[in-house]
């Protein structure tokens, strides 16, 4: 886990309070930060849904084991087939883009159908728990893969080393340490100077609202941008290396993750600056060919239309809004993943086997 100042009220982002049938899952709810550090309880499969899809948590980690302790609640309540069928679907509707949804539903779907039905309930609790851990252990592995990096970095350049980021990719995009900021927590632990640059990421501002408040949480030297500075932070020299999370990762290499990062990557190859994607296994989806195969959540064009409950456009005023956009495998420099660093050309190997991880 991150150091964190005395303040800072969360060891995890999910965990389970009680035993037996009155437990609850308990989730940061992720809608109230910055403001308001609180928690969310579900009690059923139908809030887990709820909580994936009105984004209590996000996170393409975190919803995987999100799911997995959905798939808990509903066996606790009726563990039949059909029930864990219904549940699955509902899960699975919720956040079509992140692949890690669907590849946490298959493995806790196919292992419980081996479990008679009374055993079903204990037996579902605790592949929850496995999920969680698992993503624990393959956060840290991410963070030491990019930690390498970020110590070439330091011994090149002498200085602190500048990160530029995108969204949220920290530990409350998974269970514990995060994906794309697991280096730069290992980093401050071992008394490496790093500096964050975190971009706003409109329209939901997951950089500006939850990036900032977990890196200040963890005393990490962070800087806010609007999206459109990375240009100028590129092309000036303040960034030494990009590095960004992922909802999906097709078997070609191309990244799906929040809407902007795409551009981040062409500034990043135009000046020379590497641009690094990390994620565990579970994000990448030897099934899907490429970029134009992954499914791109489009939501509500409220929150483009508006902040903080006002408009900012003309009514009548329509808008689009894409949640993800694709990254093609051609300006990606290396994937920080759980089975270390590769390239694209290296990801046919590490796939192999892949659902079985």
């Amino acid at each position: 886990m991150p150091a964190r100042d005395r303040t800072q009220p969360f060891t995890r982002t999910i965990w389970w309070e009680g035993d037996g049938s009155d437990a609850a899952v308990v989730v940061i709810d992720q809608r109230r930060l910055p403001r308001e550090a609180t928690v969310a309880r579900w009690g059923t499969v139908a809030d887990a849904a709820d909580g994936i899809r009105s984004m209590q948590v996000r996170g393409a980690p975190l919803i995987g084991v999100a799911a997995a302790h959905g798939i808990a609640l509903a066996m606790r309540a009726e563990p039949e087939d059909a029930a864990l069928d219904a549940a699955c679907e509902l899960l699975a509707a919720t956040r079509p883009t992140a692949v890690n949804l669907r590849w946490a539903l298959d493995r806790i779907a196919a292992d419980l159908r081996g479990v008679a039905p009374g055993d079903r309930a204990v037996h579902a609790r605790r592949l929850a728990d496995a999920t969680a851990e698992a993503d624990v252990a393959a956060c840290r592995r991410i963070g030491r893969a990019g930690l390498e990096v970020l110590r070439d970095v330091h011994e090149r350049t002498g200085g602190p080393v500048q990160v530029l980021t995108h969204c949220n990719a920290g530990w409350l995009a998974c269970v514990e340490l995060g994906t794309a900021l697991a280096p730069v927590y290992l980093a401050c632990a071992e008394r490496l100077p790093i500096h964050v640059w975190v971009s706003e990421t409109r329209p939901r501002n997951q950089g500006a609202a939850l990036t900032t408040w977990e890196l200040g949480q963890g005393g990490v030297p962070h800087t806010l941008v609007v999206d459109n500075a990375a240009g100028h932070l590129l092309t000036t020299g303040q960034v030494d290396v990009v590095i960004v999370g992922a909802d999906r990762i097709a078997a070609n290499g191309d990244v799906a993750n929040k809407v902007g990062t795409y551009l981040k990557a062409l500034a990043a190859r135009d000046v020379g600056v590497p641009f690094l994607v990390a994620a565990p296994a579970s994000t990448f989806d030897p099934d899907c060919p490429n970029g134009a195969a992954i499914p791109i959540e489009e939501r509500a064009e409220d929150e483009v239309l508006l902040v903080n409950g006002a408009p900012i456009a003309p009514e009548g005023t329509r808008a689009r809004n894409w949640a993800f956009d694709v990254t093609p495998s051609r300006l990606v420099d290396g994937y920080l993943t759980d089975r270390g660093r590769v390239t694209a050309a290296e990801l046919g190997p590490m796939l192999t086997g892949h659902r079985g991880a």
